[in-house]
């Protein structure tokens, strides 16, 4: 698959998605943000025509501010059970935040400023609310181009409101890959008149992150996350950090989940994302381990195996080992292209080496000599594409 960007991608180490780019999501020494990923950015699992992990299409690698807890698990943190006050009558009573029944204490005009800022501010609005001109939307745009599994997040809204979100949604779809910054214009659009819909948010966070707005992309990450209750943008969230020069912090949120409880596309794009903040930090051998998975398999091409390949060869490179690397960089070529012919998801690559002997010779065709190996359908350089 061609990275639309016109960049090659061997530096770039951003996460993507179902489609991954060919030679690109290698991890580097800088920002994550260094090229465009060829899919636009990290995706969710959904049908093309809406906001996606990656790729703003299909709601679904190749699919998004809450402030985290002290242990990294990126949960609000509430601050426990609410003052009921001691009962004392030796002194002034003690101002409570909360009744039993959660409206302000009587009398507490401190409650404001006492109140957790996730609970002032729970789906982050105050951060779409500045003063914005909405985009126009061209001719022919429809609210019916947008994916089936984004246009179900908007049913709780009214319809004629539901209507102008999809239409936003629909221009992110269409401009994220050619013009990054219109693309987040029409995003913010979309979280102003819908900012509690989950998907929404993920399309804002996704090009926050285009455009390299990585703290705004962060907050809306954990809205997006908090919103949802999914993980599945964990790896944009651990690059984010890596975009704001803050590799350990990216470290840190890439472990506070376990690995098992996420999808394998993600489980890659998480892997890619980590070995990236461990070259930030100098680490090179530890960033070759952070790759060393099981889905490293070089005889098989999943959508997400070029970058992770890619990624593979390009921590070979920065170890010094250009030959290895090399090898690396072509599978993960070969992967790309047979992703790009066959079409699907999955392909098998083989690589073998076919001996001649006496009696093959007396067996061929024929032709020059040369026997007819098994298996038909042959690649070039003995690589055989099922």
């Amino acid at each position: 698959m061609s990275d639309s960007s016109g960049n090659d991608g061997r530096r770039d180490s951003r996460p993507h998605g179902n489609r991954a780019p060919r030679s690109s999501g290698r991890p580097t020494g800088g920002r994550p943000g260094e090229g465009r990923p060829s899919d636009g950015g990290p995706r969710r699992d959904n049908a093309a025509g809406g906001p996606a992990r990656g790729k703003l299409a299909s709601g679904g690698p190749d699919r998004p501010a809450r402030p985290p807890r002290n242990d990294g698990s990126g949960r609000p943190e509430r601050g426990g059970r609410p003052d009921r006050g001691s009962g004392r009558s030796d002194g002034p009573p003690e101002k409570r935040l909360w009744t039993k029944g959660g409206a302000p204490a009587r009398g507490d005009r401190d409650a404001s400023a006492r109140e957790p800022e996730e609970d002032r501010d729970p789906y982050g609005i105050r951060s779409v609310r500045a003063f914005h001109q909405a985009p126009e939307i061209p001719e022919g745009i429809t609210p019916k181009m947008l994916d089936r599994i984004a246009s179900n997040e908007l049913k709780t809204l009214s319809k004629e409101n539901a209507e102008g979100v999809a239409l936003h949604l629909v221009m992110v779809s269409q401009l994220i890959e050619s013009d990054p910054a219109l693309a987040h214009q029409h995003a913010i659009s979309a979280a102003r008149r819908a900012g509690r819909i989950g998907v929404v948010r993920e399309t804002l966070a996704i090009t926050a992150y285009a455009t390299e707005d990585y703290a705004l992309a962060l907050r809306e990450l954990r809205t997006y996350r908090r919103i949802s209750g999914s993980d599945d943008q964990l790896p944009m969230m651990v690059d984010s950090e890596r975009g704001l020069e803050r590799p350990e912090r990216a470290l840190e949120l890439g472990r506070s989940v376990r690995r098992s409880t996420l999808s394998t596309p993600v489980q890659v794009e998480l892997a890619i994302a980590m070995s990236g903040a461990r070259l930030d930090l100098g680490q090179a051998e530890e960033a070759l381990v952070e790759l060393q998975i099981p889905q490293l398999d070089p005889t098989k091409a999943f959508s997400y195996s070029p970058a992770l390949f890619g990624a593979y060869g390009t921590v070979l490179e920065e170890l010094g080992r250009e030959e290895e690397a090399a090898i690396w960089f072509e599978r993960a070529d070969i992967a790309a292209e047979a992703l790009d012919d066959d079409g699907e998801a999955t392909v098998e690559v083989f690589e073998e080496e076919v001996e001649f002997d006496d009696a093959s010779f007396e067996d061929s065709d024929g032709v020059d000599g040369v026997a007819e190996k098994k298996g038909g359908n042959e690649g070039e350089n003995g690589e055989r594409v099922n």
